[in-house]
């Protein structure tokens, strides 16, 4: 079973002056790059987010991973490049343009082949039950997390994306940035995604074929949405747990705080 890890964005919300807050001088060079996935936490603040994201892969099973960079990310290609690792293979793919989810997903396909996939975001460090969950799943499916079990406020959940599922348990509706009062209207039991999905090699024609958005992006949920309308079940699977999301400067201290002392095995 592989992981490809979307570690390609362009960091705005970190790198935004109004997001301002007080980080160890390492996070602040991190932070004001814009490689928010590059900064560092845990023992010593000495390994990346990325290195917590991928040692949780280990510990549930993923062996081949790979990671989603922008052609300027030369610090997170020499870091892996040079890396030490018992557990686990990194392989560094490039997404050459800033085009959305869907594109970055398709710089993947000669990596991914023929194999089931599990595609996760590098700024968000997920519970391992969710990650073994997908793992095991029998086909395309979506890790799908109960709202009040995030921990989360209800106005952050509001900028994600709240799913849906029809009487087979297959993905039937995703409402993306619903904003707080919506998240707050479809209660604590409502499912919301992550981002976080196991794929086959179907949804690279999606991919490809997903219209621009307004944002002028190809945007996964979007390609996962004209999936399944030819035909394919993503399974929205419920689980419970803490996703710690690395968005902007204001979430470094809480994340911080629960990697203080963290360590990494890879």
């Amino acid at each position: 079973m592989k992981a490809l890890v979307l570690a390609a964005g362009r960091g705005m919300r970190m790198r935004a002056a109004a997001d301002a807050a007080a980080l160890a001088p390492e996070q602040a060079a991190a932070a004001d790059a814009g490689h928010k996935a590059m900064m560092p936490f845990g023992s010593a603040q000495g390994r990346p987010f990325l290195d917590h994201v991928l040692h949780g892969l280990a510990d549930a099973g993923f062996t081949d991973l790979a990671l989603v960079l922008a052609p300027e990310h030369d610090d997170a290609r020499a870091y892996y490049g040079a890396l030490a690792t018992s557990r686990i293979v990194v392989s560094c793919l490039t997404q050459r343009e800033p085009l959305g989810t869907a594109d970055a997903v398709l710089s993947a396909e000669a990596w991914a082949g023929d194999e089931r996939f599990v595609v996760l975001n590098g700024d968000n460090l997920y519970p391992a039950n969710a990650l073994t969950r997908l793992r095991d799943a029998g086909g395309p499916a979506i890790a799908a997390f109960e709202r009040d079990s995030l921990g989360l406020p209800t106005d952050r959940v509001g900028a994600f994306a709240l799913v849906e599922r029809d009487a087979r348990g297959c993905l039937s509706a995703i409402t993306e940035k619903p904003g707080a009062a919506a998240a707050e209207a479809a209660g604590p039991d409502a499912l919301v995604s992550m981002n976080l999905w196991r794929f086959d090699a179907r949804i690279f024609e999606a991919c490809r074929d997903v219209p621009v958005s307004a944002r002028g992006e190809k945007e996964l949920p979007h390609a996962v949405g004209l999936a399944a309308s030819r035909g394919i079940c993503f399974e929205v699977i419920p689980v419970r747990g803490e996703v710690l999301d690395l968005s902007g400067r204001a979430d470094v201290a809480a994340i911080a705080r629960r990697l203080a002392g963290a360590g990494v095995r890879l």
